[in-house]
């Protein structure tokens, strides 16, 4: 897994990424009660907002962390976006995205340095 400053992690499998938020980033959203997830298909590039989060305490964007093709999205988060706060680095990922360079993982932190980002 690679982290991104943003609070996302991301998990390659060749060149499918998926990618979620953060134990660290549920917990500062607080209860999460609604999620809108990306059209499937739709090209991104880096920086690109897309996904919302809504919590109690706030809103929140997803933005894409590399360019690509949003090829899978988990639909389980419209109907019970309370797994967001439940289990953020498993059942809660949010889009799988096509890169056309895997290698392009290499910039973001390793689990370490996003524990030394965060002050754990």
């Amino acid at each position: 897994m690679k982290f991104t400053e943003d609070h996302e992690w991301l998990s390659a499998d060749g060149d499918i990424i998926t990618v979620g938020i953060t134990p660290h980033a549920s917990e500062q959203l607080g209860d999460v009660v609604f999620v809108e997830l990306p059209e499937l298909e739709t090209q991104v590039a880096k920086g690109d907002e897309i996904v919302v989060i809504e919590s109690v305490k706030a809103a929140s964007d997803i933005t894409a962390p590399l360019d690509g093709e949003i090829v899978e999205v988990n639909d389980a988060l419209v109907d019970n976006p309370a797994l967001v706060n439940e289990d953020p680095t498993g059942e809660a990922w949010f889009f799988k995205i096509k890169v056309e360079d895997p290698s392009a993982l290499d910039e973001f932190m390793t689990e370490d340095e996003y524990k030394d980002h965060i002050g754990e």
